[in-house]
C-alpha cells in the first residue's frame, strides 16, 4: 500500500534498525568507569588499637608456639584471680581459634626466627578481691624480646591492657604460624572513663549478648559498663526490697529479667576484665514501669479537677517517695560494688505536674512560684542527697547542671548538641563541673554505610573546646551509647562493633592520633581479630577476613 502513513511508519522503523546496527558495530565511548579492583582479604600485620602513647617495632620477628609459650609472674609480682584467669583468657585467643578451621597452608621460604617462649608479667600492687575504679592506674610497659618478654604494671588492670596489646601484636601467617616483631610499648590511657552504655529497658538484652560485649569492651580498652538497665518500657531489674517492680513491670517476669544471679555474674564477668558496672536509675522521668509495681509513686495526671487515668514521672511531693529511693538506693549499693550510681535526671515533661492540684498547691507552699523547673531541682537536690548518705557517688544527665545544681562532686553527662557539643562542653566546664561526652557518639543512629560514620566518631574530641585548660581538665572521659529502641540480642554486637573502636582510640590514645587512614587499617585488622574471637563484628566495606564468622 502507498498510503502516506503506513509509509512514514516504514521509514521510522528503517531509520530505528539503522541506528540500532551502528551502535552495534560502533559503540559509544565509556567515561568515568572505575577500573576493577578485586577486594582483597585484611592483612593480619600486628597493629594495635587504640594505639599505645609509645611504640617502636622492629622488623625483628619471633615465632610462638602452643607446646612452648606460657605466661608467668615475676618474682615480686603481686598475683591475683584478675592476673590468674587472664594468663588462661590470652593464651586461647593466641593460640586456639575458635572455630578449629586452618588458614589454607602455603609454604614458608622464610629464614628461621628465634621463638619467644614466654611473657613475665609484674604486678607492682596487691590485687587479690581488686574492684577497679575511676582512680585505678591502666599504665602497662611492654617489652617483647626473645627469649622471654617482659610486661610490667601497677595494678593487675594496667596488667590486662599490657595482656591485650600483647595479643594483638601476635599475627598469623599463611601456613599459620604465630608471629610477634621485636616490640616496647610504653603506655596509659588519655582519659580515666572510657564507657559503652546500653540499654535494656526497651528491648531486653540477653545475659548472653551483655557479656560477649564485656568481651568487645575488653579488646578496645573499654573500662565502664553504663548499664542503663530500667527505663519507662520495661523493669528487667530484679530487685530484692521491691521484687513487684520486675514482677509488674518487666516485658516478663519469668523470661525477660536479670535476676541477682545474673548480675552478680555480670559484674564478676566485668571486674576480671578490668571493666567497671555503674547502673543507671533514671529518675524521676523515664519511670513509667515502676507505677504498676510500687503503687503511689508516680503522679497521678488531671483533666482539670479530674483523675484522668494516666501517670507520669515520680510524685516530688510525697515522703514516700524519698522513702521508696532511699530503700532502693541501699539495695543497689550492696549489689553494684563501683564507687558511681547513674541517677538520670532528664527529659521530664512537666504537663502532669502542672495538671495535679495537689502539686500546684505544694509548689506554692514551697514559694516555687509557677516555675516547675525548681520543683526538678527540689527532687533532684533530695536524690542527690539521699545518694551521699548511702555512700555513692553519681553522675546525672546534663540537664541537671543546666538546672542549676551547685555539688561541683556531681559528675554530668553531656548528650545535647545545641548549640554545638563544643558549646555544651564549655558552659558545663565553666561552672566547674567534671563532664563526660556522649553527644556525637549516638552509635545507634545507624547509617546505611557503617564504613563512613565512624571517622566522625574518631574526629570528635571531647576537649577540643573554648575553654582553659583547667576546664579541659574537668572532661574525665566519655561513652559510646546503644539505646535499645531498635536493638536487642540480634544486632547489638553487629551495630555496635566495629564501630565503637573508634570512640575507644579517641579516648585511650594520644590526642595528636588523628590520622584518620591509619586509623581505618587498624579497625579493620580490629575486626577481623574480633571475628576470629567469636564475635559477629560488622564489616566496614567490600573484602574479606581470613577466618569469617560462622
Amino acid at each position: 500500500s502507498c498510503d502516506p502513513a503506513n509509509m512514514a511508519a516504514i521509514s521510522t522503523v528503517w531509520s530505528v534498525s539503522v541506528v540500532f546496527l551502528a551502535l552495534l558495530v560502533s559503540p559509544l565511548p565509556c567515561h568515568d568507569v572505575p577500573e576493577y579492583q578485586k577486594p582483597v582479604m585484611v592483612q593480619e600485620t600486628g597493629t594495635v588499637l587504640p594505639k599505645p602513647q609509645m611504640m617502636t617495632v622492629s622488623s625483628d620477628a619471633f615465632t610462638l608456639s602452643m607446646s612452648n609459650f606460657e605466661f608467668t609472674y615475676g618474682s615480686s609480682s603481686a598475683m591475683c584471680d584478675v592476673v590468674y584467669e587472664a594468663f588462661q583468657r590470652y593464651y586461647e585467643l593466641i593460640f586456639t581459634p575458635v572455630r578449629s578451621k586452618k588458614a589454607p597452608r602455603v609454604p614458608r621460604k622464610a629464614k628461621a626466627l628465634s621463638e619467644l617462649t614466654g611473657l613475665q608479667v609484674t604486678v607492682k600492687q596487691p590485687c587479690e578481691g581488686a574492684y577497679p575504679s575511676l582512680e585505678t592506674s591502666e599504665n602497662y610497659t611492654l617489652t617483647v624480646a626473645g627469649p622471654t618478654g617482659m610486661l610490667m604494671a601497677d595494678t593487675a588492670f594496667g596488667a590486662l591492657r599490657g595482656l591485650e596489646t600483647f595479643s594483638q601484636l601476635v599475627y598469623r601467617t599463611e601456613d599459620g604460624t604465630n608471629l610477634i616483631n621485636k616490640t616496647t610499648v610504653s603506655d596509659f590511657p588519655r582519659f580515666a572513663h572510657r564507657g559503652i552504655l546500653l540499654d535494656t529497658s526497651r528491648h531486653f538484652v540477653p545475659k548472653k549478648f551483655l557479656l560477649q560485649n564485656l568481651d568487645a569492651m575488653a579488646y578496645n580498652k573499654f573500662n565502664v559498663f553504663h548499664w542503663h538497665i530500667v527505663d519507662d518500657p520495661s523493669f528487667p531489674y530484679q530487685s530484692v526490697v521491691f521484687p513487684e517492680l520486675s514482677e509488674k513491670g518487666a516485658f516478663n517476669p519469668y523470661t525477660h529479667l536479670y535476676t541477682q544471679e545474673d548480675i552478680q555474674e555480670i559484674i564478676e564477668y566485668a571486674r576480671l576484665r578490668g571493666i567497671r558496672v555503674i547502673p543507671e536509675f533514671d529518675t524521676p522521668g523515664h519511670t513509667q514501669s515502676w507505677g504498676a509495681g510500687l503503687p503511689g509513686y508516680l503522679t497521678p495526671c488531671y483533666d482539670g479537677t479530674t483523675p484522668n487515668g494516666r501517670y507520669y514521672a515520680a510524685n516530688p511531693t510525697l515522703n514516700t517517695t524519698y522513702d521508696t529511693m532511699t530503700k532502693l538506693l541501699q539495695e543497689v549499693k550492696t549489689v553494684f560494688p563501683d564507687k558511681y550510681i547513674h541517677l538520670g535526671g532528664d527529659e521530664v515533661n512537666f504537663n502532669c505536674w502542672k495538671s495535679n492540684p495537689d502539686i500546684t498547691k505544694f509548689m506554692k507552699t514551697m514559694g516555687f512560684g509557677t516555675d516547675y523547673s525548681k520543683l526538678e531541682q527540689y527532687y533532684i537536690k533530695k536524690i542527690l542527697d539521699i545518694s551521699t548518705s548511702v555512700g555513692r557517688d553519681y553522675i546525672v544527665w546534663q540537664e541537671v547542671l543546666d538546672n542549676g545544681v551547685q555539688d561541683l562532686s556531681t559528675v554530668g553527662e553531656v548528650w545535647f548538641e545545641h548549640p554545638t557539643i563544643q558549646a555544651v562542653l564549655e558552659r558545663l566546664t565553666a561552672k566547674g563541673h567534671r563532664v563526660l561526652l556522649s553527644a556525637g557518639w549516638y552509635l545507634n543512629h545507624q547509617v546505611y554505610n557503617p564504613g563512613t560514620d565512624w571517622s566522625t566518631f574518631y574526629k570528635l574530641d571531647p576537649q577540643v573546646f573554648n575553654g582553659t585548660q583547667a576546664q579541659k581538665d574537668l572532661v574525665i572521659g566519655g561513652e559510646a551509647c546503644m539505646w535499645g529502641e531498635y536493638v536487642d540480642g540480634t544486632n547489638l554486637i553487629a551495630r555496635l562493633w566495629p564501630r565503637a573502636g573508634a570512640v575507644a582510640e579517641r579516648l585511650w590514645s594520644a590526642q595528636d592520633v588523628k590520622d584518620v587512614a591509619d586509623a581505618g587499617v587498624r579497625l579493620n585488622e580490629q575486626r577481623c581479630r574480633m571475628v576470629w574471637r567469636g564475635l559477629n563484628a560488622e564489616p566496614f566495606g567490600p573484602g574479606f577476613c581470613q577466618f569469617e564468622y560462622e
